[in-house]
Formats: C-alpha cells, sequence, structure tokens
C-alpha cells in the first residue's frame, strides 16, 4: 500500500500504471532511483502518450485532403501497404495479449488510414472502389481479431512488417521526389508518427521484448524520418496546378 500521505486518486492512478511493488519502492521507501520501476512507469506514461496522440495523429492530413478535396501527391499504394503493416501489428499483439499501451496507437491509426486510403480513391473518381475497398477490409479485419486466424499466420503476416513499412514509405518517397513536392502529406502528421514510433522501440522493448516488435519499429522510426526530411527539403517548393505544368 501507498504512504498514508498519498491522495486516493494518486494512488489509483499509480496502480493503473505500475504495479503495488513499485508504489511502495517509490512513495513509501523513497527509492525514486528504482531503475526496473522508474523503467516502467516511464514506458507506461510513454505509452498511453503515443495511444493519445495517435487517436488524432493523422487528423491533419485527413483535413488537408477534404479542404484541398484533393489527395494529389499521396500514393494510394504506400497507403495500403502502412495501412497492412498497421493491421499486421494490431492482429498480432492482440492475439499475444500484449499490453494495450504496447499497442493502442494501431487501433486509432488503423481506422485513419483506412480513411485516408478511402478519400485518396474517393478523390480519385473511383468511388465504387472506395467503397468496395472498406467492405473487403472490414471483412479482412474482423477475421484476424475474431481468434480463429492461427497465431502462426499472424506471426507470419507480421514478420512482413518491416520489409512492408520500408516499402510503402519507399513508394511515396520516390513520388515526392519525382513531383518535387510533397503534395498534401501533412507535415505535422509525418513528423508525429517520426516521433511516436521512436517512442515505441523503448516501450516494446520494456512491455513485450518482442524483437521483431521492436525492429519493426526501428524500420519504421527510419522509414518515417526518410519523409520527414523530404517535407523539409520541399518545404518552400510552390506546388504547380494540374494543367499547368508545362
Amino acid at each position: 500500500m501507498a504512504a498514508s500521505w498519498v491522495p486516493a486518486w494518486l494512488e489509483s492512478l499509480l496502480l493503473f500504471l505500475i504495479p503495488p511493488s513499485c508504489i511502495e519502492e517509490l512513495l513509501v521507501n523513497f527509492n525514486i532511483l528504482h531503475v526496473e520501476c522508474l523503467k516502467t512507469l516511464i514506458s507506461k506514461v510513454l505509452g498511453y502518450g503515443i495511444i493519445l496522440g495517435s487517436s488524432i495523429v493523422k487528423v491533419p492530413q485527413v483535413i488537408k485532403i477534404l479542404v484541398a478535396k484533393s489527395a494529389e501527391g499521396i500514393s494510394i499504394y504506400g497507403v495500403l501497404l502502412e495501412l497492412t503493416a498497421i493491421t499486421n501489428t494490431l492482429a498480432y499483439s492482440y492475439a499475444n495479449k500484449y499490453p494495450f499501451s504496447a499497442y493502442g496507437e494501431a487501433l486509432f491509426m488503423l481506422l485513419q488510414t483506412a480513411a485516408i486510403a478511402f478519400m485518396v480513391l474517393y478523390f480519385q473518381g473511383k468511388h465504387a472502389t472506395a467503397v468496395g475497398f472498406l467492405g473487403c477490409y472490414a471483412a479482412i479485419l474482423s477475421y484476424l481479431l475474431s481468434g480463429m486466424a492461427p497465431m502462426s499466420v499472424l506471426a507470419t503476416l507480421h514478420a512482413t512488417g518491416m520489409p512492408v513499412v520500408l516499402v510503402s514509405k519507399m513508394i511515396q518517397a520516390i513520388a515526392n521526389y519525382r513531383q518535387g513536392h510533397t503534395g498534401q502529406l501533412s507535415a505535422i502528421t509525418v513528423f508525429l508518427l517520426t516521433l511516436g514510433s521512436m517512442a515505441r522501440i523503448f516501450t516494446s522493448h520494456q512491455e513485450t521484448g518482442d524483437t521483431l516488435l521492436i525492429m519493426t519499429y526501428v524500420v519504421s522510426t527510419a522509414a518515417n524520418a526518410l519523409i520527414a526530411v523530404q517535407i523539409v527539403w520541399y518545404w518552400n517548393v510552390v506546388q504547380k496546378p494540374k494543367g499547368k505544368a508545362e
């Protein structure tokens, strides 16, 4: 139990983040430099912070597409590959019963990325394809999270995460290079994704110890950083309207 001076609400909050033994170490014994307890606390705070941020991380991108009524500059192949990687991470982590703080952002990023994929198709004039995509994706996701998918299948899918993430970002990077600008890509979204995946390297190591999951975030950090560098590089480039490029 925590010391008597600790308010009940604070004790409840801490119990949500760390085990009772750590509360005793930190607040009763005043061992504030207890390494394992500090690592656990930092990991949990970072994890839930990432989840909170992920709930809106792609909203700037969604808004930018809706305002422009265009998804020009955004590669649908890159978006779909990224969605695949996020889906695999969610299904694999959920099946392994990892703490929600270790992968929860995948749920929110999945919803936002699927929405972006829908809008890219829709604003390309492929309305039926966009609706069909949502239906097919919902069916696949339901199966992966239903418990019917064998763990061996989920592990194999997750193992493809690193190359899928890398390829998805390289497709976008090549598209940016060929266009000479980053189109409707949101700088806020890209920078937040880079920072989030970087923080996930630590939290995944602390909460799961899953080497495959950790390496996926290492690759994701590097790939997101590449797009972030391009956004800075092309920051002052003015995008030419279609039909006036020549």
